[in-house]
């Protein structure tokens, strides 16, 4: 059962988090992720484990801990999670965004508020007291345990992340890494069903220069205007997206939420699921979209220098995620194929974030670590069902499976908040997690380190 010393903990610890607001806008010169990093490193002062904090950048900060298993053989794991959030506009906030408030709801459930509270600051906070709670009590495992306070995912890992596993392996080394994102559990006739993460969508950004002629802006008629070309590949994208992929693991998925019968049987038929995803609230159909199809979504646009003068360069910037077996060249051809012939001629497709080490999108569920989980979430649920997902997103686990390294994504939520709102909660207006969440979360990785190693 959680224990409501550690869950007061939890609270507190993710609501300083929150007013530190390391904001990550994308710029080196962003994040500061100092701020939390030697947060959690103060929290850890006294206990007599070793800790590294490391600095790519300027105010650029994670910090790691190891808590030393007394078997030099005996498999390491490492908790990972990231300090730094995405920004905001507090003009859709009810709250103060960084006011990290404690406020309960209409129907009493008390609710941490602030960016950051669900993406992923609540598991930060829950993944370090657990870390401490284990090394004050003195428990032991055969296994190294790595308290990894990472910066800049939220911007891709290169001042984070990245740049440790490729410069500072020596300090992250390990055999199994948990981190962002599942645990969302979900009720149905057949029983309980949680969806834990053992994979990601892989990103495939794109750069396109659209080239064009200039003129002067009075005489527009048959001008090469590169901004109306670069406009209509967006029209285009907007209507032409490739055939869903309706694989066992989107069927798993769709069982494990719960619809009714009819519902169902629409979402797995390749005929009826655009009619299906629209009678489900946005942030369900968003998810599920997502989950069965590679996606396009242009996101930055900039074009011309002078309003009265016809651009003849454009750059459209566009957010390709590929799924699980996906490959750069697929998204290239439907690209091109949007695109079409006409137009194709004006481009120039650069790919964005193409050095990126290659990482399988998938980590194996046949390891003693998924066995784990699976036996702690039967402690908070019993005789759950778990199930393997994907995230759409993109996290710092990559880096790991990139080095053959299995990452899970987990957590653990309770029943106070449907699927379809959390997922709208990630990076949106008024984010927040409710207290028994973080109870339940912060007692599984104490279940899940109990488990691991016996």
């Amino acid at each position: 059962m959680p224990n409501d010393q550690l869950t007061n903990e939890t609270v507190e610890l993710l609501q300083q988090l929150i007013r530190n607001e390391c904001v990550n806008e994308g710029t080196e010169t962003s994040g500061h992720e100092d701020r939390n990093a030697r947060l959690l490193r103060d929290e850890l002062d006294g206990l007599g484990v070793d800790i590294e904090m490391i600095e790519p950048a300027p105010g650029r900060t994670s910090m790691i801990a190891r808590y030393e298993g007394t078997d030099p053989s005996a498999p390491t794991l490492c908790l990972m999670g990231h300090t730094d959030v995405v920004p905001v506009s507090p003009d859709g906030w009810t709250r103060d965004p960084f006011g990290g408030e404690l406020i309960t709801a209409a129907d009493g459930t008390p609710e941490v508020w602030g960016r950051g509270a669900v993406d992923m600051l609540n598991l930060t906070s829950s993944m370090l007291v657990a870390f401490r709670e284990i090394v004050r009590t003195g428990r032991r495992y055969p296994g190294d345990i790595i308290y990894f306070a990472v910066a800049d995912e939220e911007a891709g890992g290169v001042l984070g992340a990245r740049h440790i596993v490729d410069h500072h392996w020596d300090a992250v080394g390990c055999d199994y890494v948990l981190t962002e994102y599942g645990g969302t559990p979900t009720f149905t006739d057949e029983g309980t069903f949680v969806l834990l993460t053992n994979g990601e969508k892989q990103a495939a950004f794109r750069h396109l220069e659209i080239a064009g002629q200039p003129g002067h802006g009075s005489m527009p008629y048959g001008a090469d205007n590169a901004l109306i070309k670069a406009a209509t590949i967006v029209h285009r994208l907007s209507q032409r997206e490739r055939a869903p992929r309706l694989d066992e693991a989107f069927r798993d998925r769709v069982r494990a939420l719960g619809f009714d019968a009819e519902l169902e049987r629409k979402l797995l038929d390749p005929a009826h699921l655009e009619d299906a995803l629209a009678e489900l609230p946005p942030g369900t159909a968003r998810n599920l979209h997502s989950c069965c199809h590679m996606s396009f979504s242009p996101n930055v646009m900039h074009s011309g220098e002078k309003d009265n003068t016809v651009p003849d360069h454009a750059d459209l910037y566009i957010d390709i995620r590929m799924l699980p077996g996906e490959t750069q060249e697929d998204a290239d051809q439907h690209l091109r194929e949007v695109i079409g012939e006409d137009l194709w001629p004006s481009v120039t497709m650069h790919r964005k974030f193409d050095d990126e080490p290659k990482a399988p999108a998938l980590s194996s569920t046949d390891t003693p670590l998924w066995s784990a989980l699976d036996d702690a979430i039967q402690m908070a649920y019993p005789g759950a069902r778990v199930v393997p997902s994907f995230v759409t997103g993109g996290t710092d686990a990559r880096f790991f499976r990139a080095k053959g390294v299995p990452a899970y994504g987990c957590g653990l939520l309770s029943n106070k908040v449907s699927f379809a709102e959390f997922q709208s909660r990630f990076h949106g207006n008024d984010e927040r997690i409710d207290i028994e969440s973080l109870a339940l979360t912060t007692q599984l990785w104490l279940d899940v380190c109990d488990r691991l190693w016996r």
